[in-house]
């Protein structure tokens, strides 16, 4: 799904940044990559992450632009404009919001988490890719305070940054949905990983977002219901 507005918003993007930092690469969701990018640096680009939510009004949605530094997000910006909110970060240098210091969720108990997780797939190949998706849905539902579903992985991963949820599991990986809240939540103190517990890149395959404290439950509950996933 991309509108009018996703690809007006990442051809002003692309343009500014190729005048800006032409040394750098782009990869717009839209549009692909444009420049190879020297020192294995890329802009990658979300010009409306949420677009389903945009289309229908709903005001969780917004832009999220991030710097991968040989598949590892170093810095990112996401902007969500229905909710007044500038998200930003850069490697060592910490996170805000607009302009303020913030810190990841301390919670240390599934039982206190509040969990949010990605869309379920649609499309020709929707049963196979929620597979997985279904049984864990069930084992948050039995083990979480609570389950969300936003419809932004941008907005996931900011909101686990500023400690309004614990914790956010998205199983794939697309890099102009991932580079700019995973360096955001890194450097909020989040832990962000891959679904086997290994530090995040974008070669990963799952993205997870959580107060260090309760990572080692929350993978041990995605791997129950991975071997459930692989039973049905």
């Amino acid at each position: 799904m991309a509108t009018e507005v996703d690809y007006a918003v990442e051809d002003a993007v692309r343009d500014f940044l190729a005048r800006e930092t032409p040394e750098i690469g782009f990869l717009g969701e839209e549009e692909g990559v444009t420049g190879s990018g020297d020192q294995g640096l890329i802009w990658a680009l979300d010009p409306v992450d949420g677009t389903a939510n945009f289309t229908h009004g709903i005001p969780l949605c917004g832009i999220s632009l991030g710097l991968v530094e040989h598949n590892r997000s170093v810095l990112g910006v996401i902007e969500l404009p229905f909710l007044d909110s500038r998200y930003s970060a850069a490697e060592g240098a910490g996170a805000t919001r607009n302009g303020e210091a913030i810190q990841a969720s301390k919670t240390d108990t599934l039982e206190a988490a509040i969990v949010a997780v990605g869309d379920y797939a649609v499309g020709a190949d929707a049963e196979e890719k929620n597979r997985l998706r279904v049984p864990l849905n069930y084992q948050l539902a039995m083990h979480v305070q609570r389950v969300r579903m936003y419809g932004s992985a941008a907005l996931d991963l900011a909101w686990v940054a500023e400690g309004k949820t614990d914790a956010c599991i998205t199983l794939s990986n697309k890099p102009w949905d991932m580079a700019a809240g995973v360096a955001i939540a890194r450097e909020a103190g989040s832990s962000v990983v891959d679904i086997d517990g290994s530090s995040h890149s974008m070669t990963a395959t799952a993205t997870i977002a959580t107060s260090p404290k309760i990572l080692a439950d929350l993978l041990a509950l995605i791997n129950k219901a991975t071997n459930d996933a692989g039973r049905r």
